[in-house]
């Protein structure tokens, strides 16, 4: 102590900060504090919303792929998933559950989107290949798809995935 005044860091027991792994990166849509607390309403408008915008992602990239530069069509469809979803996650988590970064629940959205990618692939699949050759065939395999995918997707992340901490 010095001069009346008591040195506090003495007074607080040592803590040690432990060493985390990097948190992966983010799009900063949202610089506001985290929280589960955005209405459902709210959510349902929000998620719609990042939903067409990957959507938009995620078909865009899987026609320049499989019809413009000729890669196979499967493979297209995995490129543009993982993107789609990707673009999905990020805004979701800034913007539409308002959540803070958390290492258990991106591991949790990773588990997801391994169960949606089989699902979405697989419904994607065994449309395009069960439908007539004509050109309403690859966005009527991605829609149905894709809509499959969104209500999994919205039902486990709110339910689950949002509510990690």
């Amino acid at each position: 102590m010095h001069g009346g005044t008591r040195d506090r860091s003495r007074s607080l027991p040592h803590v040690q900060a432990q060493p985390h792994l990097p948190l992966p990166a983010e799009i900063p849509l949202v610089d506001e504090p985290g929280g589960t607390d955005v209405d459902l309403k709210t959510q349902i408008v929000r998620f719609t919303l990042t939903g067409g915008f990957s959507a938009i992602v995620d078909f865009g990239l899987l026609t320049v792929l499989s019809n413009l530069l000729g890669v196979p069509e499967i493979l297209s469809k995995v490129i543009s998933f993982v993107a789609g979803t990707t673009t999905a996650y990020l805004i979701n988590r800034r913007w539409t559950f308002k959540a803070e970064p958390s290492r258990a629940r991106f591991i949790a959205v990773i588990a997801l989107y391994a169960v949606t990618f089989a699902v979405q692939v697989g419904i994607y699949a065994l449309m395009f290949y069960a439908l007539a050759d004509q050109w309403w065939r690859q966005p009527l395999a991605f829609v149905v798809a894709q809509g499959t995918a969104t209500v999994i997707n919205f039902v486990v992340q709110r339910a689950v995935i949002f509510k990690i901490k």
